[in-house]
């Protein structure tokens, strides 16, 4: 029997962001590169997002700058061609504005809501930009860590950061080998899939008392 002055607890809920927040709606930019450069379909994408320089930059230990170089060295192309590559590369990607309205209403309700993602330092930029960036407390991105998920040392990052233990704490990310690293230090997790009803799969876990 539970003590009656047993408080509820609010677990913290923590997000990744490609993929879950943000999405890439079609391919059609990317492949027109493929087509421009006269390669196969995915070929750009495994450069700018599959290549050495990424996982660098990802972990902090290549530049912004000195990744897109690299990039345009991989497919010989100019600084105004990648620069335009680099505008092109991200021009389907759409922000859910729908969990980006449950997060609002978390906050509001008390839950605490962070944000962990594999990516270079330049997303809190790109957060600034979006107008979203306060809405996550705290914010630990990889490349400022220098370690990625599914490391351990990424999720101590974030329960250090938000001062709690793990069961007190929910990760949703949409990476199958992202949700069972979090899993196996403790924490609550969720593999996200695209349109599926996260607040119905969250709702039993918010609480724990």
């Amino acid at each position: 029997m539970k003590d009656h002055n047993t408080q509820t607890m609010k677990r913290a809920v923590i997000f990744d962001f490609g993929g879950v927040l943000m999405k890439t709606i079609n391919q059609q930019p990317r492949h027109a590169w493929d087509d421009r450069l006269k390669l196969p379909h995915g070929s750009v994408e495994k450069v700018v997002h599959g290549s050495e320089s990424w996982r660098r930059a990802q972990t902090g230990e290549m530049s912004v700058e000195d990744y897109w170089s690299d990039v345009a060295q991989q497919l010989n192309l100019s600084k105004a061609d990648v620069a335009q590559l680099a505008q092109d590369y991200f021009s389907a990607d759409r922000l859910d504005d729908d969990l980006i309205a449950y997060i609002r209403e978390l906050r509001t309700d008390g839950y605490s809501v962070a944000l962990l993602s594999n990516d270079s330092p330049a997303l809190s930029d790109k957060l600034r930009v979006l107008g979203i960036v306060d809405l996550f407390d705290p914010l630990i991105i990889s490349g400022s860590i220098g370690v990625m998920k599914p490391n351990a040392a990424a999720y101590e990052a974030i329960l250090a950061a938000l001062g709690r233990a793990p069961a007190e704490t929910i990760f949703i990310d949409d990476m199958p080998a992202n949700v069972a690293g979090a899993q196996a230090v403790g924490m609550h997790a969720i593999r996200y899939v695209d349109g599926m009803d996260l607040r119905a799969a969250l709702a039993p876990l918010l609480t724990a008392g």
